[in-house]
């Protein structure tokens, strides 16, 4: 069972470094009464994306680096949300911008891509508790998770949305280049914050299965659920709700920042 917690750091501290949204507008142009020749028509432009939720306004209007340039200046922007050490610890600084925004789109899928994740491995290893006919997830496991999930309680929520709505445009421009159809990112992020806040809540002890070499859930309804929300109740109760929590107050706040609001 693969247990890292490599998409909580891209989830919820990452989830506040990005800003803007390309606005397609288009133009109606007049046909010529009597034309002399065939025109060949122009390609209609990309129709404006139906936005849910706007990002808040940004607070500074600080230019922002290329996309391709840009690593250095986030990795600078995460040490002011959790500090130095805590960034040395979780986070791998390299593409961070297109590594965020692929782990956020892919939580609620049923993986993750590996070697695209913008935090490390969680340290430690994965225990099994019961017996060899029974095993279960060993309640010592939860362990590994706090300081991640410390961490997380302690990023000040506020300034992570300033943050957001300031680098926003550089998420944007990478989940475009995913090659989605004209989409907002802000509104994949509150999808994905929706999904997760649904992931059920388990009771020790949690029964597993080996069919092969990592375990699994021994509920295939569990096994079948998302990457995200298997970190989640891989975690222990205690730590998805200090998690769940953040997310709401993340939610929350983006929501009530809307503009107009």
């Amino acid at each position: 069972m693969n247990d890292n917690m490599k998409w909580i750091v891209g989830a919820v501290v990452v989830i506040g470094l990005v800003v803007g949204g390309v606005v397609y507008r288009s133009r109606n142009h007049q046909v010529p009464a009597e034309p002399v020749a065939a025109v060949p028509k122009k390609p209609a432009p990309p129709e404006e994306p139906a936005v849910k939720y706007p990002v808040p306004a940004a607070e500074t209007t600080e230019p922002l680096p290329p996309l391709n340039e840009s690593d250095a200046p986030m990795k600078n922007v995460l040490e002011s949300l959790i500090g130095k050490e805590s960034v040395e610890r979780f986070v791998v600084p390299d593409e961070l911008v297109r590594h965020i925004v692929v782990t956020i789109d892919n939580l609620s899928t049923e993986k993750v891509a590996e070697r695209q994740r913008p935090a490390r491995p969680t340290p430690g290893t994965f225990a099994v508790g019961g017996s060899e006919d029974s095993p279960v997830l060993d309640p010592t496991n939860y362990e590994r998770y706090k300081p991640a999930v410390q961490m997380i309680r302690s990023v000040d929520t506020k300034l992570l949305v300033a943050t957001y709505a300031h680098y926003y445009p550089l998420l944007q421009e990478a989940y475009e280049n995913l090659g989605h159809p004209p989409q907002y990112f802000n509104d994949r992020v509150i999808e994905v914050i929706d999904h997760l806040l649904t992931t059920p809540e388990l009771q020790d002890p949690i029964a597993l299965v080996q069919p092969g070499v990592q375990y699994q859930f021994a509920d295939p309804k569990l096994e079948s659920r998302s990457a995200g929300q298997k970190v989640l109740m891989r975690m222990g109760r205690d730590n998805a709700r200090v998690v769940k929590d953040k997310l709401r107050e993340l939610r929350k706040e983006l929501l009530a920042q809307q503009p107009g609001k």
